[in-house]
């Protein structure tokens, strides 16, 4: 397999990653409200459908913003990654 260069994100992508997470969580948290309110009324319903893709969907994006903030805090190299890394 062939070696992935890391790059890290520019401090505007990195800001705006950081902000759209609270919005993914929470239309992944309003997506499984509605697909446990639905699934006692009408099972196998449209709405049921429409909420579990929302659900995924909404999973899938929140997922690949993690894992693209995770990669920049890793490259240490970067100066970028180096500023924005949260000390504990």
């Amino acid at each position: 397999m062939a070696t992935l260069k890391r790059v890290a994100l520019a401090p505007r992508a990195v800001r705006q990653l950081r902000r759209i997470r609270p919005v993914y969580l929470g239309g992944m948290l309003i997506s499984l409200l509605v697909l446990v309110l639905q699934a006692d009324r009408d099972t196998g319903g449209r709405q049921v459908g429409i909420a579990g893709t929302f659900l995924l969907a909404f999973t899938a994006l929140f997922s690949l913003t993690a894992v693209q903030l995770w990669r920049h805090a890793r490259a240490a190299h970067c100066s970028t990654a180096k500023k924005l890394t949260r000390t504990v």
